[in-house]
Order: structure tokens, then C-alpha cells, then sequence
């Protein structure tokens, strides 16, 4: 997992190491996962874009390879 910008702030960390069951092994198995974890990152995730080895994926029931890396990116406003 790496975390950038709010979703980094809320989760307290830039990056860790998530462990799932087989069974949970699935963008919203982990996602629901953070959210116990790190209540204060639940906002941003309601939000937030997730890229799966840098490809974004948009359905929950989208399965995670062992070893996959996940990046939470959150809105940016800028120009």
C-alpha cells in the first residue's frame, strides 16, 4: 500500500504492508480492511481513486494478485 497527499495524512503512514485472507484478497476486501484499520482514512477512500500496479480499478469485487501494490490517490486540485 502507498498512500499520497490527504489519504497519506489520514492514514498516518506513506506506505505499509497489508496481509488478506484469500477470501478477502479483492479491492473491496482490502479497502474494507483500511477502513477498520485507519478510521480517519474512510472519507478519503469513499473518494479516492486506487491504482492496482498502476492501473486504476474502479470495482470492489476486482481480485488482488499476492505481492499486487496498491496506491491510494486521492482528489488533487491544482493546474
Amino acid at each position: 500500500m502507498r498512500y499520497f497527499a490527504g489519504a497519506a495524512a489520514a492514514a498516518g503512514l506513506e506506505e505499509e504492508v497489508v496481509l488478506l485472507d484469500h477470501r478477502s484478497a479483492t479491492l473491496g476486501g482490502l479497502l474494507e480492511h483500511l477502513r477498520g484499520v485507519h478510521p480517519p482514512l474512510a472519507p478519503v477512500l469513499a473518494v479516492a481513486t486506487a491504482l492496482v500496479d498502476e492501473l486504476a480499478v474502479t470495482e470492489a469485487s476486482a481480485p488482488l494478485r499476492d505481492g499486487a501494490r496498491v496506491d491510494v490517490l486521492p482528489p488533487f486540485a491544482g493546474g
